[in-house]
């Protein structure tokens, strides 16, 4: 039974998380179905646990949400923030190219076509759709972080092809080869800080990654900006260059991270779990020993690694043909799982939150912002690319707070406010353009309403699209899917992002308005998908949100889930922490 000492924390006994049942005379939690909702109590490292009244469900955190809960959790945020580089390649590459399509010495070398101009973006979002696909297994069956490794290579590889290009093939080469670690990354980091994260500050930490692509789109705008005037090929050779930095960075950081506990688990490596989760939740290893949260923690996700590789191998009976983790006959199944009917829902969300973040028109903004700015009536290159370089300054400035109260507003709260602004945003730059674009230089107050309108729309997409489009996937699918449906909802992302960044050019070459209105529709579209589709996932822990899909509507996957919990042992936990707080 629990008690209370050093300081007033739960001890637990010895053998109470491995526990394999309960004896008889001891009552069950469903019991307690009728009890009043059990108060709320603090341990010594001001973390709490909540017995809900059905007696059954439960809560716990390990410290406060907002400002104080990231500086409570400064060690989970630090190694959250470094990986969150792995966004920073990609937001780099998207300022980046904005700046080194309309440079001087670039068009004099290689004069584009519109339709050129577009391939030229989209071939880095199709080398990075084979990247993010490829990530999954690869993270799986070694580690997140070699993976982390291997693709940032990758990257500096490309990285060097565009930097020391002496044709147009040298670009589009080593824009793909990029394209495929930058991709890899856009899996990577995500799904590791969704694994590292404590659940009252996951949607925080997992804003980062935004937070990073942002900063890299400032970053690699404003270099190329103030590079843009140097004479020859320095003024583009050098924006290009400047991105192996980060890349090196991180390949070589990533190495000092700590080990994601929820992966050494899933390779049955329980006490590495345990250690590596105590180092990020500033625990001592004789704490380890004894705190509840832990104990729980850990418990939580052998439970789902115990369900799911059972799952795995349903309709299996013979005991030869289990299948292998990591064979090739395992992961085609893997993959087809992601569209069984227990996980589709998952799936969908996973996919069209990616399909509507490319969508609302950002990529087309930050990729194409000087031509679209000319295409709104701004005439001359600094005010263009002035315009177009703000684009990224608001949308940075617009995801700070949304880092900071994210797990406090909730997510379907800020989709659902942000898509509605967005499109209505969409619809009055489309009015203007579609009535002034005739005459700008005598509409000039049009003009600037035209640039208020997009600097809405960024504001809108900075606070909900924008990092809840990475959150999201990371915080639907259950570990031993987890790898594979963020790989695919990326994977969503990329080929949107591939479709933009080759239609764009063409959609506002022949209608300006018809382009805006495009981006309307698909905002509009994304505020009724939030609506009606998209649960709510804040303040509830990774492994509890089955709960949130009803995955476990079958009652032979119920009543197995509950099997392996008592064989676990975490009922029998739960009910000690119950007990102790009547």
């Amino acid at each position: 039974m629990t008690n209370l000492d050093n300081g007033g924390y739960i001890a637990i006994s010895g053998n109470a998380a491995e526990t394999q049942g309960r004896p008889d005379d001891e009552s069950s939690p469903r019991d307690s179905a009728r009890e009043p909702l059990l108060p709320q109590r603090k341990t010594k490292l001001r973390g709490t646990f909540q017995l809900h009244p059905d007696g059954y469900s439960y809560s716990y955190s390990y410290g406060p949400k907002g400002v104080v809960g990231l500086l409570h959790n400064y060690h989970a945020l630090l190694c959250a923030f470094f990986a969150s580089i792995g966004g920073l390649t990609f937001g780099y590459d998207q300022g980046v190219i904005a700046n080194v399509l309309v440079m001087t010495d670039f068009l004099q070398r290689w004069p584009i076509t519109p339709l050129q101009k577009g391939s030229m973006t989209a071939v880095l979002e199709l080398g990075a759709l084979l990247g993010a696909l490829g990530a999954g297994t690869l993270a799986d069956r070694y580690s997140r972080r070699h993976s982390i490794f291997v693709a940032c290579a990758v990257f500096c590889i490309g990285s060097c092809f565009q930097c020391g290009a002496q044709s147009l093939s040298h670009l589009f080469i080593g824009r793909a080869v990029g394209g495929v670690g930058v991709g890899a990354l856009s899996m990577l980091s995500p799904l590791y800080m969704a694994e590292i994260s404590p659940p009252e500050v996951r949607g925080s930490l997992m804003s980062l990654e935004q937070f990073s692509i942002v900063l890299g789109v400032v970053f690699g705008f404003w270099t190329g900006f103030l590079t843009r005037s140097l004479p020859s090929s320095a003024a583009w050779r050098i924006p290009l260059g400047i991105q192996l930095v980060p890349g090196a960075i991180l390949g070589f950081g990533c190495f000092f991270l700590p080990p994601s506990p929820r992966l050494l688990v899933l390779h049955g490596r329980y006490d590495d779990a345990m250690a590596t989760l105590a180092q990020l939740r500033l625990r001592s290893s004789e704490e380890a020993r004894h705190d509840p949260l832990l104990q729980i923690e850990l418990l939580e996700m052998k439970v789902e690694t115990a369900l799911v590789q059972r799952v795995l191998n349903d309709g299996v009976n013979e005991r030869d043909n289990l299948l292998r983790p990591w064979s090739l006959e395992s992961e085609l199944h893997a993959w087809k799982r992601l569209f069984q009917k227990k996980y589709r829902d998952r799936t969908w969300i996973g996919v069209l939150v990616m399909v509507f973040q490319q969508w609302s028109g950002i990529n087309a903004l930050l990729y194409y912002g000087p031509t679209i700015a000319r295409s709104i009536g701004l005439r001359g290159d600094t005010s263009t690319l002035l315009v177009s370089g703000g684009i990224g300054i608001v949308q940075f400035l617009a995801v700070i707070p949304t880092i900071l109260y994210i797990d406090r507003a909730g997510r379907k709260p800020l989709l659902r406010s942000g898509s509605a602004l967005m499109a209505l945003s969409h619809v009055s730059i489309a009015l203007l353009v579609n009535l002034f674009e005739s005459d700008w230089l005598a509409h000039s107050t049009a003009a600037w309403a035209a640039v208020g309108g997009i600097y809405t729309f960024t504001v809108a997409y900075g606070v909900s699209f924008g990092p809840i489009g990475w959150v999201l996937p990371s915080e639907v699918f259950p570990l031993s899917m987890r790898s594979k449906g963020v790989a695919l909802s990326t994977a969503s992302n990329w080929f949107n992002n591939f479709l933009i960044g080759l239609m764009t050019p063409v959609l506002v070459d022949y209608s300006p308005a018809g382009t805006f209105m495009i981006f309307a529709i698909a905002c509009a579209l994304a505020y009724f998908w939030a609506t009606y589709s998209v649960p709510e996932t804040a303040h509830v822990s990774l492994e509890e949100v089955d709960a949130v899909f009803s995955s476990s509507v079958g009652r032979e996957d119920a009543q197995l889930k509950e099997q392996i919990e008592e064989d676990l042992g975490l009922r029998h936990l739960i009910g000690e922490l119950g007990a102790d707080y009547r």
